[in-house]
């Protein structure tokens, strides 16, 4: 048999159980050391009695239903469910991965059995309920190249373990040639060639995804580490696509996060700063959703994590918000031990800001007094994480159900399944939306279907369950988003496809709308530049500063288009169409409205008066330069002006005579009979 499968399986098992067990432990701890180099031999010599235990119970529940006509063994009754006893979370971790082991090789692994007469006819007195436990331990007798268990003296040994080992061994010379004719039957020059396809895709892309670190700042900061990584021989480089061996990037979306080649898995893992939990390998889907959360975040604002997930996800919450006086709830930690496993955890990475709730998210009434300051809400529900870059990882890092593992081998979820997941989601979702004092809410997924992504928000805010009426939640770009100014609700949406380079990722950003005066809104649209040609009213004490200015400079003869007609005293009467137009208003909205065409043909200056620009009512600056006067604006003109008659009162008859005379006034005509305004204002 080659090696690349037996390799590749226990290199697998070595990382994902050094990656538990090392993110709270420290290397250079003696206790550490004993703890990895114990789990290297997990997967060349066999594994504990108790692992084979749980691993068949799991098999059990997951192992694919066959006709009745292609049955070839007999599992027994699967109707309950398995009780499963894990010594720690290491175990557990193994037991997942050897039963998920047995679920891709089942189809090969059955055949054998038959081929070689192992089964059913020297296996014959057994019950069905032990064919799980033989099918199991057949695939760890392969992948160790058919060579004897080791046995693990510590462990508490069991019987049927014993029993079941012993009688595979004595027929492995069978079971071997059985393996070598099924290969030559299905022309396969490994055993992955038994492996379904949707698997093999899924741990190919797996296996060429970058690594995502995300650091620790309680412990290190980011020119520390990078200055360490340089010391090691790694080069920075600008993004995955100028991957080099050793070599790393930052993040294009979060600064926190370094990522670096698949290759380097082992080594990274190995370095004291994964060691010292100063770096932490994490699914970046993760970590867009606890930046996208704390972007949201006030001063002194709280958060609550709907769920418990993965131990590391809570802690990249807390080192973000370390700076400021915010807390992080956490539902649904249900038992003291989990509680007293989780705060070790935390305190070796040196979190302090995180309190533990026994209550599920959705027990949590929205006017509890302990989440009087809670602002956004992170809701990370169970999916199908089809999407994820390792799903194999995230479903045991978050604890979420087995039976996703099943999904994951198939490729696809049912849909009785889908409908089960959309429903819990949205519930969830409505829940998040009762909570009055809340700000906003942070959907994330790593799932590829609609139903728990985009359609589960669509209808949560359709729902109107807004806990206040006055302040409903309406979508808003991500932080990530390159896509802000949209109309399009699809495009509020923040995605990322699953690739060779990206683990998938779904994330919907719900904040409520705020209280914006009108006033506010037109001061956020001038700071942007978005009133281009829009003339503001400006206040009062502005428009009365040209007038100091007026009372310091005396007026030019030059300008005689100033004082038309402004220095009499008596009120002019003015004609209805130039009323009409003079009483009308320009828009603040539309520079373009039949308003502002109607004042700028009755203002338009005269060939004497073009040195000085028109100006509309709002934006006058005396009130004087446009020479058809509103009935309301006409007093403080004449004021204005008036004084400037008395300072020379020569040189204002002199200018006030010469501008009337070449000003058209045919919109206007003159009507009183006082002899001084006849003789300065008669074109004829």
């Amino acid at each position: 048999m080659p090696d690349s499968e037996s390799n590749l399986v226990s290199s697998h098992v070595d990382v994902i159980n050094g990656t538990s067990v090392l993110s709270e432990t420290k290397i250079s701890d003696e206790k550490g050391s004993v703890e990895k180099r114990a789990v290297t031999q997990f997967g060349k010599n066999g594994y504990p009695d108790s692992i084979y235990i749980n691993a068949a119970k799991i098999f059990q529940g997951l192992r694919t239903e066959k006709s009745t006509g292609r049955i070839l063994l007999r599992y027994g009754d699967t109707s309950e469910s398995p009780t499963l006893a894990f010594k720690d979370e290491h175990s557990r971790r193994v037991s997942y991965q050897l039963a998920f082991n047995t679920l891709k090789y089942q189809n090969l692994l059955e055949e054998m059995l038959v081929d070689s007469k192992v089964y059913p006819f020297a296996f014959l007195l057994q019950p069905d309920e032990l064919t799980s436990l033989l099918v199991v331990m057949l695939y760890d007798l392969q992948d160790r190249k058919f060579q004897k268990r080791k046995i693990f003296a510590e462990e508490e040994h069991v019987a049927e373990v014993q029993e079941i080992g012993h009688y595979l061994y004595r027929y492995k010379t069978k079971l071997a040639a059985a393996l070598a004719r099924c290969r030559i039957k299905y022309d396969a020059l490994s055993i992955e060639y038994f492996v379904p396809e949707t698997i093999s895709k899924q741990e190919q892309r797996t296996s060429a995804l970058p690594l995502c670190f995300w650091i620790n700042t309680l412990k290190i900061s980011l020119e520390d580490v990078i200055r360490d990584l340089e010391m090691k021989g790694f080069t920075k480089v600008e993004s995955v696509s100028d991957f080099d061996h050793y070599t790393y990037a930052v993040d294009q979306h979060c600064h926190d996060v370094l990522v670096f080649p698949s290759c380097l898995r082992e080594e990274l893992l190995n370095l004291d700063l994964f060691a010292d939990c100063q770096l932490l390998l994490q699914d970046k889907s993760r970590s867009l959703a606890v930046h996208s959360a704390h972007a949201l975040l006030s001063e002194g604002g709280d958060i609550i994590m709907a769920h418990i997930g993965s131990h590391l996800t809570i802690a990249h919450m807390s080192v973000l918000t370390n700076d400021s006086m915010s807390r992080i709830f956490v539902c649904g930690v249900k038992t003291s031990a989990k509680e007293e496993e989780l705060m070790n955890s935390f305190s070796h990475m040196g979190c302090t800001n995180i309190l533990l709730l026994h209550e599920d998210f959705t027990e949590l009434q929205p006017t509890d007094p302990r989440l009087e300051q809670a602002k956004v809400i992170l809701l990370l529900p169970q999916c199908s994480e089809l999407g994820a870059g390792n799903p194999m990882e995230l479903i045991l890092s978050e604890h979420t159900d087995a039976e996703l593992l099943q999904d994951l081998f198939q490729g696809f979820v049912s849909e009785d399944k889908l409908r089960i997941l959309s429903e819990r989601q949205l519930n969830e979702l409505l829940h998040a939306l009762r909570f009055k004092k809340v700000q906003a809410i942070v959907y994330c997924t790593c799932s590829v279907y609609p139903e728990e992504n985009e359609l589960v928000v669509i209808k949560a805010l359709e729902s109107g369950v807004e806990g206040d009426k006055k302040r409903p939640y309406r979508l808003i770009p991500s932080i990530f988003s390159t896509c802000s100014d949209s109309e399009s609700s699809t495009e509020m949406f923040f995605k990322v496809e699953p690739s060779e380079i990206s683990s998938g990722c779904f994330l919907a950003v719900l904040e409520r709308e705020k209280k914006v005066s009108a006033k506010d809104i037109l001061a956020s649209a001038a700071a942007q530049a978005l009133l281009d040609g829009i003339v503001e009213e400006k206040p009062k004490e502005e428009v009365k500063k040209p007038k100091g200015k007026q009372r310091k400079h005396k007026p030019k003869a030059a300008k005689p288009h100033r004082q038309t007609a402004a220095h009499v005293k008596a009120e002019v009467p003015v004609s209805k169409a130039a009323n009409k137009a003079e009483e009308q208003h320009v828009c603040p909205i539309c520079p373009k409205s039949p308003t502002s065409k109607t004042q700028e043909k009755h203002a338009r200056p005269t060939k004497a008066g073009s040195n000085t620009p028109q100006k509309t009512v709002q934006g006058r600056k005396a009130g004087s330069d446009t020479p058809q006067k509103t009935v309301q604006g006409k007093k403080a003109a004449s004021n204005t002006e008036q004084k400037n008659a008395h300072q020379t009162k020569a040189a204002s008859d002199a200018s006030t005579s010469k501008a009337a005379s070449n000003t058209q006034q045919k919109s206007v005509p003159q009507t009183d009979s006082r002899a001084e305004l006849k003789k300065s204002v008669n074109p004829d």
